[in-house]
């Protein structure tokens, strides 16, 4: 097929477009950014995602599109509405003007909020609790609209997932663990936070983008199905590391007040939804797709979180000096929990 993957340069879609190229897929990415290791016979087309004359030429004569570009919480809250809910309109409208056949919605898990049901299906409603849950449910809307119109238009709703490029806060993690240092979670870290491996991410893209249109156009949670707790899997790091450092609980109510008042004054990354996230289990239903579509992933929390640790051991010295959050390719500034490291 011919395929246009939008946020070609991203973590998600860099990884993407090489692996639907090694495939023998004629493919054509849209970013703002030069994609950092351009991939041979990729058309790239550097522009922003809302622009959708960009979008509709880079679309004409494809079959189909993988819109994986959108704005992470660390964006201010304009840009992430608007990124996200625009440029899914963007890329839909450009879309049905080249009369693709199908356009895969890379969406996530944070359209249920802070659901209080476990494991979560996917008809669980949608209850946004910030700007940037907001944003993907919203997009997810536009969805529906265009679905409404007669349109293909697989969701795809994983978990936080991981792979070779994805930095963020779990640079922090693997920083800690390689100087030695024990690493803490809140309260006792008996929680169960599914993830998801990036290779079965893609997987299951893949089998969304071949499915007959009847199976594939609705919505599906895509995560790991063997997952344990936090610290379970948090010490499999500090274990691979070496030192015999070890998860250590910090009380989960003072350190919950410090985190939100860092968190105003601009000093930590950590967002409030995560804070919640991380006090509770955090898990979803993947019945539907392994149902309908075949698709089941192939690997645990525990492999994805060791593979993206030894990917960082081996190249964090090659990695592009990149700070702030950007993108999931970016370290976020640890801000005054860096100086917190001296406790642990």
């Amino acid at each position: 097929m011919r395929i246009v993957v939008t946020g070609a340069a991203g973590m998600l879609g860099s990884h993407l477009v090489r692996r639907l190229a090694d495939r023998g897929h004629a493919v054509h990415g849209v970013d703002l950014r030069q994609p950092d290791e351009p991939v041979a016979g990729v058309e790239q087309t550097i522009g922003d995602v809302r622009d959708v004359t960009l979008l509709t030429r880079a679309a004409a004569g494809a079959d189909a599109m993988v819109h994986c570009a959108a704005a992470l919480p660390s964006y201010p809250a304009d840009q992430i509405r608007s990124i996200s809910v625009d440029g899914t309109r963007s890329a839909l409208t450009a879309a049905r003007t080249a009369d693709l056949s199908r356009v895969v919605h890379i969406s996530s898990t944070a359209v249920y909020g802070l659901p209080t049901v476990v494991p979560t299906r996917e008809d669980y409603p949608k209850q946004p609790v910030d700007t940037y849950s907001a944003a993907k449910a919203a997009a997810e809307e536009v969805v529906a609209e265009f679905r409404t119109g007669g349109m293909c238009v697989p969701v795809l709703r994983p978990k936080t997932f991981l792979g070779p490029g994805r930095m963020g806060l779990f640079a922090m993690l693997f920083e800690w663990a390689e100087e030695g240092r024990n690493f803490p979670v809140l309260g006792r870290g008996d929680v169960r936070i599914q993830m998801l491996d990036l290779t079965d991410l893609l997987s299951a893209i893949e089998v969304v983008l071949d499915a007959p249109a009847e199976r594939a156009n609705d919505a599906f949670n895509v995560a790991a199905a063997e997952f344990a707790t936090l610290r379970e899997d948090f010490q499999a790091v500090l274990d691979a590391a070496g030192h015999g450092k070890r998860v250590v609980s910090v009380p989960a109510r003072p350190a919950v007040a410090m985190l939100r008042g860092l968190g105003r004054l601009g000093l930590s990354p950590v967002y409030d939804r995560l804070i919640h996230k991380l006090l509770d289990d955090s898990f979803v239903s993947i019945e539907r797709v392994r149902d309908r579509l075949g698709f089941v992933p192939e690997h645990s929390n525990r492999d994805a979180i060791l593979r993206t640790y030894e990917w960082w051991r081996a190249s964090r010295r090659q990695q592009p000096a990149r700070s702030g959050g950007r993108t999931s390719r970016d370290p976020w500034r640890q801000g005054a929990l860096a100086a917190a490291k001296v406790f642990f």
